[in-house]
């Protein structure tokens, strides 16, 4: 009889920003322990830490700062301990922020800024395919690489990462993988089968 597959706990950061609930019952389609919370000491110590994100970049730094969730999600990457980033906490990972004319410094641990799409209609809301590069864990075994996407601003390219674009008047990125970083622009707990089969590779590789 083969032996059963060790139970992860998954962490969602309450932080005051994101679909916590959403995040939450789309985790435990795949993990029995999943659990939302504003606790600094479980979000450090869990297997898999997920950083959700809704709204502006400026507000959800705010929010972060507020409960100093930041140096959390840092000290988890220097330690090699998993995150994964979504939509505006895929975002705040970043350098910086443009958003309606002010400057925000985020996390820092990609390179690079997060600006305003260039896109005849913004914001680019619904569902969009996108294109994974070779040795994606994240897309492993997706067959349907359709997404749900509501966002106003994106990254652009990230160095020494696999990085899985989309298009919406222009290239973006969609989806980052660098070591135990994972981060995505979609919402993958609104992205249906293929959101679930997403998260499910996470849940595996903690």
């Amino acid at each position: 009889m083969a032996a059963a597959e060790p139970v992860v706990k998954v962490v969602v950061l309450d932080y005051g920003s994101g679909n916590l609930r959403s995040a939450e019952r789309a985790l435990a389609r795949v993990t029995p322990d999943v659990v939302v919370t504003s606790d600094l000491t479980e979000a450090a110590e869990c297997d898999g830490l997920v950083v959700p994100g809704v709204g502006a970049y400026a507000a959800c730094m705010r929010s972060l700062n507020a409960i100093r969730g930041g140096s959390v999600i840092q000290d988890r990457l220097s330690q090699q301990r998993p995150v994964l980033g979504i939509c505006v906490g895929m975002q705040i990972l970043f350098e910086r922020g443009l958003e309606h004319g002010e400057t925000t410094d985020g996390l820092g641990v990609l390179p690079g800024d997060v600006t305003r799409l260039d896109a005849p209609i913004v914001p680019h809301m619904g569902w969009n395919t996108l294109s994974p590069p070779e040795g994606s864990v994240l897309f492993q075994g997706v067959e349907d690489e359709r997404f749900y996407f509501v966002h106003s601003y994106a990254a652009r390219d990230v160095p020494d990462a696999l990085c899985t674009t989309a298009e919406h008047g222009e290239v973006f990125t969609a989806a980052v993988e660098r070591g135990v970083l994972s981060a995505t622009q979609f919402h993958p707990e609104k992205s249906g089968d293929a959101g679930s089969h997403l998260l499910e590779n996470w849940v595996r590789s903690l």
